[in-house]
């Protein structure tokens, strides 16, 4: 046991609780371990802090085998070692050591930081917190406050899967994996999950997936942290032969794991068998896991499970109770949580498993997005969201016991630190975990200019990106911070240059858009006036205005800088931002660059109906290129809408925002559409769609007049005024069709309708066959 209480005389102890230190920084120069901390941990906990402290300072901070009094030291106290006796009873008093393992007490009395817990973990956790709230120049200082705290949530943890699918992960060591793991602890992470079962072409591993299981599982044991794996079920279960290899496969996994305490498997996403075979499954794949790690407990989700799968669950659940079954998930396609938790018997925690790597095409997507940003940065960009994530969590939440986050690359880092941070105490200032972020992974210095920096990029997305202001402004401000501490230098820094590559992919984008934008109008203006300048010379200008933005960007600066940090994030990191040059799994996980020069208007579409018409007769060309270059006209006193389109729907009425609506309960988002990996020639306006807006509102209409109302979508439309459904004179289902839907005089009279739709019920179809709308014109006759 640790006696210091032959330091009465030196300390002049400072306890305070939220209040601001009164006393200087303490600087630290060294760092001491209780020897019950160091024998029972095998030092890993003085290490962690040490070698993290060293990796940013100047002046290397020492082990220390002795306390020393009064000398800037940090000192590790397990919970039979005790506090200097003039400082313990007021201690115990105001920041007593809470009985939870993870929980610990920092105590700062004259010169020296006191961190004591009951267990490895919260020893880790106590020293993060000293980490994040430390400033780092030529010595390390922190002036903190000290505390006693615990987590609200038992599950805080992030899926790093070992996956060709990853953009990032596949290509890592196991010493990435463990720098990575660390970050993860400082912010508050107790669980890491993997994806054991390799994949058929593992490109960048540098190691088989084999080792890396045993990798990651010993790192968690070093780290004490919980270790689970996602091991889906992807053939039939009633393919008996199938079904026995894989559990052979699964305890050749259990045993050679140095630790195990989660297996997850997803009852869908991928998968598709019922619950009447899963669980039995599973029953199967916990006797085999319990053999070797006794304490695991499997976990299911119920992605894709229909109502009556569902019931089927929570009544085995209920009426069994299995004690393999550790709890429930909550994935992309399951039940509404606040359905799960109320139907889950209580003793059994339900785990979220939010996905915050993605930005489209997924549980959480953004929202209203530029389609310019969609379809350039895609569903898997660098996406720090800061103020997106705290909504989706403090909302989510209540129902939960924590969370294993879904993530497959580097690119959402600042999500998962923000994800463990609130998930140890919900109420923590989203400004400050920032600033925290900022401080101990980017430039400690400069910490508060970056944690705006780093808000200002999230804020890049809002609205069009024509009139976003923000965007050159939020580039301009990285540079400025870069030129000042000269960060981009630091070939490690690999956080940095993701920020640095987002800030100016977000400039590149709105540049082309704005100068692409100028390009179609004047692309249209001359396929208007076909019938005066003839086809030919017609598609020959086109053609010349159309390239005119190739030539435009052809040396462009910020498209070079983009290449070079694309190459310095595959050498560090292995971030894989493009298929060609960094072998990305494909086009829509994270190849942000192979999209950079996509045309950001039309130009695709216009080339390819040149291509398609190329056998027409002149009439029939001139025709199609008259209706092309109109195809946005309403005419006079018509009005359109590019349904999903922010930039183009000023008559979609947008109910609830972001903020207040985060799961979109209420109001509706566009979607955007995949096709040919990206690269599909068809209009812009096709691609992006909502299922049904709330509305159409349109004012200042002519009393006199009569209207209609032209759509384009796929599938069925029925539009409402009130509760009468208009009546269709042209009925195209397809892509690019036409509806066409006359609205009695009656509606209009007023000089304003609210154009409404009925309600589809599609569940029995997969969602990419829905009926949805892309476009809305209203057509004064």
């Amino acid at each position: 046991m640790l006696n210091l209480n032959y330091l009465l005389v030196f300390f002049v102890v400072l306890i305070c609780s939220g209040h601001g230190s009164a006393q200087d920084p303490v600087v630290v120069r060294s760092c001491y371990s209780a020897a019950s901390v160091q024998e029972k941990y095998n030092g890993t906990p003085l290490n962690l802090l040490v070698e993290e402290i060293n990796q940013r300072v100047k002046n290397n901070v020492q082990v220390s085998h002795s306390f020393r009094k009064n000398a800037g030291q940090i000192v590790l106290l397990g919970a039979d070692d005790s506090l200097p006796d003039e400082i313990v009873q007021s201690a115990e008093d105001a920041f007593p050591l809470p009985e939870n393992e993870e929980g610990y007490r920092i105590v700062r009395a004259s010169n020296t930081i006191f961190i004591q817990s009951r267990g490895q973990r919260g020893l880790q956790f106590g020293i993060g917190q000293i980490l994040r709230e430390a400033r780092y120049e030529d010595d390390m200082s922190w002036d903190g406050v000290s505390v006693s705290t615990a987590p609200e949530k038992p599950i805080r943890g992030h899926q790093i899967g070992y996956r060709n699918t990853a953009n990032s992960y596949d290509a890592w060591t196991p010493e990435v994996y463990e720098q990575y793991i660390r970050d993860l602890i400082v912010f508050g992470t107790n669980s890491i999950e993997n994806i054991p079962f390799a994949d058929p072409v593992p490109i960048h591993f540098t190691i088989s997936a084999d080792s890396m299981n045993r990798e990651l599982g010993r790192l968690c044991e070093k780290y004490d942290l919980d270790y689970w794996i996602w091991t889906p079920i992807t053939f039939d279960l009633n393919d008996k032969k199938k079904a026995e290899a894989y559990l052979k496969d699964c305890e050749a996994l259990y045993r050679t794991s140095p630790r195990l305490d989660a297996v997850f498997v997803p009852g869908g996403d991928p998968g598709n068998n019922p619950p009447e075979l899963v669980l039995p499954m599973m029953e199967r794949m916990a006797a085999l896991v319990q053999e070797h790690h006794p304490e695991a407990k499997m976990w299911l989700s119920m992605q894709g499970f229909d109502p009556k799968d569902a019931k089927y669950v929570y009544d085995y659940m209920d009426q069994k109770s299995p004690t393999w079954m550790g709890g429930l998930v909550a994935g992309p396609g399951s039940p509404p949580l606040s359905e799960t938790r109320a139907a889950l018997p209580e003793h059994y925690p339900l785990r979220h498993y939010p996905d915050i790597t993605h930005t489209v095409r997924c549980q959480y997507p953004n929202w209203w997005w530029d389609p310019a940003f969609n379809f350039t940065l895609g569903r898997e960009p660098i996406n720090p969201q800061p103020l997106r994530y705290q909504n989706i969590f403090l909302y989510t939440a209540p129902y939960t016991d924590g969370f294993v986050t879904y993530s497959d690359g580097m690119h959402d880092d600042l999500n998962k630190m923000i994800w463990s941070r609130l998930g140890w105490q919900s109420t923590a200032d989203i400004h400050d975990v920032v600033q925290e972020y900022a401080n101990y992974f980017l430039c400690s210095p400069a910490a508060e200019e970056v944690a705006d920096a780093l808000f200002a990029l999230e804020r890049n997305w809002d609205g069009a990106v024509k009139n976003n202001g923000s965007i050159p402004a939020t580039n301009a401000f990285w540079k400025k911070i870069d030129q000042t501490y000269q960060l981009d230098d630091n070939w490690t820094l690999w956080r940095w240059k993701m920020y640095m590559m987002r800030a100016e992919y977000d400039a590149w984008i709105q540049e082309r858009f704005r100068y692409e934008e100028q390009l179609e109008i004047r692309a249209n203006d001359i396929m208007s006036q076909v019938k005066t300048l003839g086809v030919e010379a017609t598609m020959d200008s086109v053609r010349s205005i159309l390239a005119m933005s190739k030539i435009h960007f052809k040396d462009h600066e910020g498209r070079r800088r983009i290449y070079n940090w694309g190459d310095d994030l595959f050498e560090v990191i292995g971030f894989q931002s493009s298929v060609p040059l960094y072998q990305a799994r494909n086009p829509e996980r994270g190849a942000i660059i192979d999209f950079i020069d996509r045309p950001l208007n039309n130009e695709w579409w216009i080339l390819a109906e040149f291509d398609r018409m190329k056998n027409w007769s002149e009439s029939e060309k001139a025709g199609r290129l008259e209706e092309m270059g109109q195809w946005e006209d309403a005419g006079a006193g018509g009005y359109y809408d590019d349904i999903g389109n922010i930039n183009k729907s000023p008559h979609v009425v947008k109910l609830q925002a972001s903020d207040t609506d985060p799961l979109f309960t209420w109001s509706d988002n566009p979607g955007f559409d995949w096709w040919e990996n990206g690269y599909s020639k068809a209009r812009l306006s096709w691609m992006s769609s909502m299922r049904w807006p709330y509305g159409l509102h349109y004012r200042h209409l002519d009393p006199e007049a009569t209207y209609t109302l032209r759509l384009t979508g796929v599938g069925d439309a029925f539009p409402l005024i009130g509760d009468v459904e208009l009546k269709p004179t042209k009925y195209g289902k397809k892509t690019g069709d036409i509806k066409e839907f006359p609205i009695p005089k009656n509606f209009t009279q007023s000089g304003e309708v609210m154009i409404q739709f009925k309600e589809i019920d599609e569940s029995h179809l997969n969602w990419r066959k829905h009926s949805r709308l892309n476009e809305a014109w209203l057509i004064k006759d």
